[in-house]
């Protein structure tokens, strides 16, 4: 399976650098998904609560904002919106390199497709296995969404597919409707927010652990006389 570029030119807005803050204090998710599919709608309903139904397509936006997660835990997060520029078609070498960059900088992905488009459904596999080469480490947490959830009239992708899919990859499958689910588009950022927090935290421990170099071992007193003496007696004899 392969996936082609469009004819128009595939862009990403330029990731910018923050400044470094406490472990786990910042978060960068990518939103990736055939074009179409309603990514840049489900990150401003996520940060603004708003529903856009139209964007101006192959933008790539990078998204910033401070997150509340739970009791008094805010994140920064970042969210880079991809351009929807992925069909299942022939070569897909162009379209992977040009996501790579993306793909490396982030530490959390949200897999999109229609529930109205199969071929989006089926650009989902290869997205995967990209961010996996990437980011070999299993803990590196996906989502797989299936969005538009509301236009069952139009559904060509069955839940039970979705579901399927995800436990082929070992991922976890929601479905919402952005334009009349708020709190499901919220529940899905939060959910990914937390998992790379906790991979973020899991991450510091373990280079504070490999940074702590073992203390040597005081040397045997009783040892070193025991020596001395017998070093001693070679001697006189």
């Amino acid at each position: 399976m392969r996936l082609l570029s469009m004819s128009q030119p595939f862009l990403l807005a330029p990731i910018a650098e923050c400044a470094p803050g406490p472990p786990g204090a910042q978060v960068r998710l990518a939103v990736l998904g055939a074009r179409g599919v309603g990514k840049s709608a489900m990150i401003v309903r996520f940060l603004t609560k708003r529903f856009i139904g139209d964007y101006e397509p192959n933008t790539g936006n990078l998204y910033s904002r401070l997150v509340h997660l739970e009791g008094d835990h805010h994140v920064a997060v970042q969210i880079q919106d991809t351009p929807g520029c992925i069909q299942v078609q022939e070569d897909c070498v162009q379209v992977l390199d040009s996501l790579s960059r993306c793909v490396k900088w982030a530490e959390g992905f949200l897999l999109v497709y229609s529930i109205t488009d199969y071929s989006s459904y089926q650009s989902v596999q290869p997205l995967y296995h990209h961010i996996r080469k990437v980011h070999p480490d299993a803990r590196t947490p996906i989502i797989v969404v299936g969005n538009k959830a509301d236009l069952i009239h139009a559904r060509q992708v069955q839940a039970k597919e979705g579901l399927q899919l995800a436990n082929e990859l070992g991922s976890l499958f929601l479905e919402i409707s952005t334009s009349d689910d708020s709190q499901g588009v919220c529940d899905v950022f939060q959910y990914l927010c937390k998992e790379v927090s906790k991979l973020q935290h899991t991450s510091n421990v373990d280079r504070r652990r490999l940074s702590i170099i073992p203390r040597p071992k005081s040397p045997n007193m009783q040892d070193i006389k025991r020596r001395f003496k017998q070093a001693l007696s070679s001697k006189v004899k």
